[in-house]
């Protein structure tokens, strides 16, 4: 089975990514993530980033240039990745109340490009 997922790459001024915590009870639940999600049937990456950064974060986001793609094997599934450079147009970011911690930016990211990816 192979899942397609839509993540944004959001950097604010100072260099850093905004990352998101993963829900408790979901496939691994607690560790940070970039905000995105799953592409529901005949969505684009586009409309799904669309989506999902409004249902997770509030505001309105537009979705710029694809950046990578990423193929994560589970013993399960197979998960696809795919990475876009979005921005904040309209709102400002709160994150949805979740049992885990919301959103914060990464501190550690100050390069323009998505953190290395194990191959």
């Amino acid at each position: 089975m192979i899942t397609e997922v839509a993540a944004a790459l959001i950097q604010d001024s100072a260099g850093r990514y905004l990352i998101t915590r993963r829900r408790e009870g979901t496939h691994l639940a607690g560790l940070w993530e970039f905000p995105g999600g799953k592409c529901h049937a005949g969505e684009t990456f586009e409309a799904c980033l669309r989506r999902e950064l409004g249902e997770e974060l509030g505001g309105s986001f537009t979705v710029g240039e694809k950046v990578e793609t990423v193929r994560w094997e589970y013993p399960a599934a197979t998960v696809v990745i795919h990475f876009f450079r979005c921005r904040l147009v309209a709102g400002q970011v709160e994150p949805s109340p979740r049992p885990s911690p919301g959103s914060r930016p990464s501190s550690s990211r100050t390069t323009s490009s998505p953190p290395p990816t194990p191959r």
